[in-house]
């Protein structure tokens, strides 16, 4: 008798277990809102991280433009020319008296003056004919001769009284102007009461005294007298200096004109002072700054990552149970990973959103209190729910690995 098995009809392929984006999506999202304030206070330490990153590299990027503004405000629209040392037996290189006029003509020139040292000899400067043997009243000060137009050349600023004009200059009248210093130093505040100054033998009249001079930093401890009066009383020969201030940018052309506009005969006898150019100071402030707020923002940024990290974990601790379930119906160790990553990546991004936002408030709001031009770069507020993203991925994957190696029965065990 022979006796027959039935086989057993071969069994059907099981398919994969799989999810849809959208389901995906959808339980990301109920996790994330089944304990609102939390997402709230996470998304806000990762919004907090990322406005700190995105305002640091605004005001970054703005303090340096200002800085570099400053500087090619200033020093980089100053030329300053002077006379070279005759050969012996040659005729001096002698600016001319009318250099400043000459200067104006050309294309890019703000103002242009001329300044001396006078010398004086041993003479001292006194406010009082006066001698208190309990005081001293007599001071060596420096006596500078200047054109009308080189208070403007060195952004000189007036506290009190007038600055000579070209009429105290062509009738050499007896008048003076005190830098700060020198004011400080006689004991002369205002000019009321038309306070006069001894130099020596000599006796001004104290027209006007400075507040600042942003130039020519010897001005502000000097006594400043018209050139008509150096050259009748000091027999001064010649400008020693011809200051100009020009428009940004042009200093440089403006330094191979000016030698040919004051000495067409012998521009080669005349040195020309130019600043150097801010390419390297723009790239090293730049670049310092940039650093220094990197830094501060990436620790800040850190601190929002530490905050994912945690709540994170949290949430998988407190969804022991329901990973279980999920496995048991037929989640992979995949699935579940995915969806407690996209949880961490979406609050990122939305850390990233809201802290691109905010940065940029800060920065446009900082730059109007200062009266700055805010200097943003457009990629960064665009980068910022990528680099918060990155951020949540980053810091969710420790607490998503854990998860998904939880084995279904020891989670439904420790989930009840």
């Amino acid at each position: 008798m022979t006796v027959k098995i039935a086989r057993r009809p071969p069994a059907q392929d099981v398919e994969p277990s799989g999810m849809w984006a959208h389901d995906l999506l959808r339980e990301a999202v109920a996790g994330l809102f089944a304990r609102p304030v939390r997402m709230a206070l996470t998304v806000l330490g990762t919004m907090i991280g990322l406005a700190a990153l995105v305002a640091t590299l605004g005001l970054s990027r703005t303090a340096g433009n200002q800085i570099i503004a400053r500087f090619d405000e200033l020093a980089a629209t100053e030329i300053t020319v002077s006379a070279k040392p005759a050969p012996e037996g040659a005729p001096a290189n002698e600016l001319p008296w009318d250099g400043p006029a000459r200067i104006a003509r050309l294309n890019g020139v703000v103002a242009a003056g001329t300044l001396s040292n006078v010398d004086v000899g041993e003479a001292l400067v006194a406010a009082t004919t006066i001698r208190d043997p309990q005081r001293r009243t007599e001071f060596k000060l420096a006596v500078q001769a200047a054109s009308p137009s080189m208070f403007t050349a060195v952004r000189a600023k007036l506290r009190t009284g007038r600055l000579p004009d070209e009429g105290h200059s062509k009738r050499a009248e007896r008048v003076a102007v005190l830098g700060p210093n020198a004011a400080e130093q006689l004991g002369i505040a205002e000019v009321g009461r038309l306070p006069a100054i001894s130099i020596g033998d000599e006796v001004f009249l104290v027209v006007g005294i400075l507040d600042s001079v942003q130039r020519k930093h010897a001005l502000s401890s000097a006594v400043i007298i018209p050139e008509g009066i150096a050259r009748r009383l000091y027999h001064l020969p010649a400008p020693e200096s011809v200051v100009i201030e020009t428009k940004v940018g042009a200093a440089s052309l403006l330094s191979r004109q000016v030698p040919t506009a004051l000495r067409p005969d012998n521009p080669s006898g005349l040195k020309v002072a130019v600043p150097e150019q801010p390419q390297t100071l723009r790239a090293g402030v730049r670049s310092d700054l940039d650093v220094l707020f990197l830094m501060l923002g990436g620790v800040s940024l850190l601190v929002g990552a530490i905050g994912i990290a945690n709540v994170t974990l949290v949430s998988v601790m407190e969804r022991v149970g329901e990973i279980g379930l999920r496995r048991a119906l037929g989640a992979t160790r995949r699935h579940i990973a995915a969806q407690f990553l996209l949880e961490s990546a979406t609050m990122g991004v939305l850390g990233g959103i809201f802290g691109a936002s905010a940065g940029m408030l800060v920065v446009v709001g900082v730059a109007t209190y200062q009266k700055w031009t805010p200097v943003i770069d457009p990629i960064i507020p665009l980068l910022a729910p990528v680099i918060g993203g990155l951020v949540g991925v980053l810091a969710g994957a420790y607490p998503a690995l854990r998860a998904a190696r939880l084995e279904p029965v020891d989670a439904l065990r420790s989930g009840t």
